[in-house]
């Protein structure tokens, strides 16, 4: 019986850690460095989960073993805790966000240290402390003096019930993610930054890092550089009444000019009053009510219904001066190139469904398909289309371009799908801007000394009701003196968003107590760039091009020394819940069931079902079916109710069984189905560790003999090192995991066992399994901590097998399989294979031809 007890031993080497910081870090400049990093949490009340385990489990499995690879390595942990969750739970309860955030915080870094990973705690950040956000509103104002922060008045997404303007992704099918509340589109005053300034920079440096090619692509596609020209359209005034004014359009496609059949506004685009006539005013009108309460997500959708109205004006096609109409619609966006395009419904799929939605022309201009029963998009000659007839699409595009330039009626350009960054929020909890307006109607910057502007203490957190901040109600805080010129001013009382901290925390993390400067030149230098970013692939976009973005202007500032923050990234894959579906009866009983609990399997029995017995999804069984459990995989939720608590499987398992479970699931970056019972079985692979070592009696087992390893124990423990050193470098921690399984296996089989080989394996285990491993490395007469210890080295030849299994042909299908020496000749591999009787019998009567010996592979004889 085992007396692997890790809820007396993980306590104890918590402990120790935290007393003997055995974690904490500084530059040192003469070992090689290595920064691994967790995207930072978001503390809500409802505390870890096993997606944050996954992925925190497996750069602590990384800093660990850097450590004992001999690199310095920096492997931190924070807070990013601004943010509207908090600040809707003060709403409710009259509790000030910084106490719920605090008890927040509290609760994850218990279960955090629970786990066992080996932060440097010293370096805690929190987005919310005065003592960091002095450092955003630092790097604002850097943003702000390189001209990259304005102020604008742009359509936002706005949530009246919430008071605040949310971003895309917090807007689902035209609602609030927290809390469901309608949504709408409308113009308000925002503070934005300059992204698009550094867009080919952005493009440019993905080749310099290594990411996935997916990740990549996702940021190019957000990025969207595509060439193409800009062209005016003339708005003909005898339909306008008299209006004089130009169209810009920006195509992809300007080969397709002569195919122009209409045009197409975004409701929100400037012209749209003044082009509707009186007949269409009052549809427009409702049209542009009704796309206000969509998302730009639903209004984008390829596969919703087009739908818009025209507004009765006609533009003038400046390649052949034909009037066509100009209309109204969702699909295209105001925040997207010029808000406008040409309508080509030959070759475009969404135009094509819109014209034949509303009777627009079609007309063909690149030959290839038949473009009356769907729009044609590969390339081909150009058709229907005067100075370009005849031309190849790429040959029609140069020209037409030249031909517009020469006329002054376009010209070539670039665009990008990346809009500048909605950078303000009408929230309260946030980072304040360190800025003020002046009664002379200039705005202005705090000096730097000022820093930080710290939020005022309020009692009420609700919207102000005018679409203004909180802040705004707070006269005392918003009224002010201009430092330098001594004007009357009021602050800025919008707030940052919660990007805003997270965009830079990496760099907080190198020098967090600094107090004159966000980090001191020498330790940037020293541990940038971060080496691993491990995080969900929920953030692979914005957050990192936000980040990417600061992080280029910090260089350009000068003081960062890296282009890019993060060399390397990995998205860890999703792990899904398992909800549990079982039979009933018309009672709604479970139906022939054992002890049903939500995981205990049914009974596995052969039984005639009857009628009336249902699945509990009230899906009808099949009348003959095993009564067993039909186990669904889904996304975990409360409302699924199969969220996995941490706290759980530790309390049942210890953290290093969590921890290893994680890990052995598979492979790091796929989604992966959480299975209870695998949590058991790598708590009985720890357990068997310890019986290796650990005698009934607490102390060293018998069989542990202080010996020098040789023969098969040498060559298996060196086999196993090179393939846990191997796959632990490259992530690959699933079969890392496997091979020390195989060689406890091993290790079962032999009567004793060196204590060499066993500090060996403690060691591998340790960045997997670090409590039991700090026990076994004690209980082997080391001095702690393991975590100091130096990784085992393996010689090569040791790893090599003495005999390899050839498969042996004749006349090309496999009659056997013998096995030889490595090193094995023709003769030799032939002499063992006639000694396989099945062999012989297949050449039993035949004469040998030639005989196909490749050496360690195969060996075919060719016989008749």
């Amino acid at each position: 019986m085992s007396n692997y007890k890790p809820e007396e031993i993980e306590p104890k080497w918590q402990k120790f850690w935290e007393e003997n910081k055995t974690f904490q870090v500084e530059a040192d400049e003469s070992k090689p460095k290595y920064y691994v990093l967790d995207m930072f949490p978001y503390p809500s009340g409802s505390g870890l989960h096993v997606g944050h385990v996954e992925g925190y489990t497996a750069t602590d499995i990384v800093a660990r073993y850097k450590r004992a690879r001999g690199f310095n390595v920096l492997h931190p942990m924070g807070w990013d805790a601004f943010g509207l969750p908090a600040e809707q739970y003060a709403i409710k309860t009259g509790t000030h966000p910084a106490v719920k955030t605090a008890e927040n915080v509290a609760t994850f870094k218990r279960q955090l240290k629970a786990l066992g990973f080996s932060y440097d705690w010293d370096r805690e950040i929190n987005t919310t402390d005065p003592g960091y956000y002095k450092w955003t509103q630092w790097i604002f104002l850097q943003l702000y003096h390189q001209g990259l922060a304005y102020v604008a008045e742009v359509p936002v997404n706005w949530c009246p019930a919430l008071g605040t303007v949310l971003a895309n992704e917090e807007v689902i099918d035209g609602k609030s993610e927290r809390g469901g509340h309608p949504v709408i589109r409308k113009p308000m005053r925002q503070w934005m930054l300059a992204i698009t300034e550094y867009a080919d920079r952005l493009l440019e440096d993905l080749d310099d890092i290594d990411w996935p090619e997916h990740l990549k692509d996702m940021q190019r596609n957000w990025i969207g550089k595509s060439k193409g020209a800009e062209v005016d359209f003339a708005v003909d005034p005898e339909s306008a009444d008299g209006l004089e004014a130009n169209i810009r359009v920006f195509t992809t496609r300007p080969d397709t000019l002569f195919g122009a059949t209409y045009m197409v506004l975004s409701p929100e685009h400037p012209l749209v009053d003044e082009l509707t006539d009186e007949e269409h005013k009052l549809e427009v009108e409702a049209y542009k009510k009704e796309a206000a309460m969509k998302s730009e997500l639903q209004r984008t959708e390829l596969q919703k219904e087009k739908s818009g109205v025209f507004t009765g004006a006609y533009a003038i096609n400046p390649v052949n001066d034909e009037k066509i109409p100009i209309w109204v619609a969702d699909y295209v966006l105001m925040s997207y190139g010029t808000g406008a395009i040409m309508a080509v419904p030959a070759h475009d799929e969404r135009d094509w469904e819109f014209a034949k939605k509303y009777d627009i022309e079609i007309r063909e201009v690149v030959s290839g398909g038949d473009v009356q029963e769907e729009a044609y998009t590969g390339d081909g000659e150009l058709v229907n289309s005067g100075l370009i007839d005849g031309l190849s699409v790429p040959d029609a595009k140069k020209k037409i371009t030249a031909w517009l330039e020469d006329e002054g009626k376009g010209k070539g350009t670039i665009n990008y799908k990346l809009r500048d960054w909605l950078f303000s929020r009408q929230r309260y909890w946030g980072e304040p801007f360190p800025i003020i307006h002046r009664d002379d109607g200039e705005t202005v910057p705090l000096p730097e000394e000022q820093l930080p502007l710290e939020l005022p203490e309020v009692e009420k957190y609700e919207p102000s009701g005018t679409g203004e901040s909180p802040l705004a109600t707070i006269d005392e805080w918003v009224e002010t003196v201009d430092p330098e010129s001594g004007m009357t001013a009021r602050r800025e009382t919008n707030t940052m968003p919660q990007w805003a901290g997270s965009c830079w925390y990496y760099l907080r993390y190198l020098d967090p107590h600094n107090d004159e400067e966000p980090w001191a030149e020498k330790k940037e230098k020293y541990w940038m760039p971060v080496d691993l970013y491990v995080g969900g692939a929920e953030h692979a976009v914005l957050h990192l091009l936000y980040a990417r973005f600061w992080h280029k202007v910090l260089y350009d500032v000068g003081v960062v020394s890296t282009k890019e923050p993060f060399q390397r990234v990995v998205n860890q894959g999703m792990i899904l819940g398992r909800t549990y579906r079982y039979a009933v009866d018309e009672n709604g009983e479970p139906f022939s069931m054992v002890g049903y609990d939500g995981e205990v399997e049914a009974q596995r029995e052969r039984v005639i079902a009857p009628t009336d017995v249902r699945w509990d999804n009230d899906t009808p069984m099949h009348p003959e079916h095993d009564i067993e459990l039909d186990v669904l995989t889904e996304k975990m939720s409360k409302s699924r109710g199969n969220v996995i608590n941490p706290d759980d499987v530790i309390k049942d398992y210890g953290a290093d069984s969590l921890r290893l479970y994680e890990m052995f699931m598979g492979p790091l970056e796929q989604t992966k189905p959480w299975d209870p019972r695998g949590v058991n079985g790598v708590h009985r692979f720890l357990s068997r560790i310890w019986r290796l070592t650990v005698g009934e009696d607490g102390e060293l087992s018998d069989n542990v003999l202080d010996y020098e390893p040789s023969g098969d124990e040498q060559r298996e423990l060196h086999k196993t090192i090179k393939k846990v050193t191997e796959d632990t470098g490259n992530l690959d921690f699933n079969t890392a995991i496997a091979a020390m399984m195989e060689f406890v296996n091993f290790l079962y089989k032999q009567d004793d066992v060196s204590k060499q080989t066993l500090e060996a394996l403690t060691v591998m285990v340790a960045p997997y399994a670090p409590h039991t491993a700090e026990e076994l490395w004690e209980k082997l007469g080391n001095e702690p901590s393991v975590a100091n210890a130096a990784w085992p080295e393996y010689e090569e030849e040791l790893t090599k097998e003495d005999t390899v299994e050839v498969a042996v042909q004749v006349m090309g299908k496999v009659r056997g399989v013998i096995e030889v020496p490595v090193d094995a000749d023709e003769e030799t591999a032939v002499a063992a294979a006639r000694a396989e009787d099945n062999v012989e019998r297949h050449l039993e009567g035949k004469t040998i031809r030639k005989v196909i010996w490749v050496p360690g592979r195969i060996l075919n004889f060719v016989a008749n």
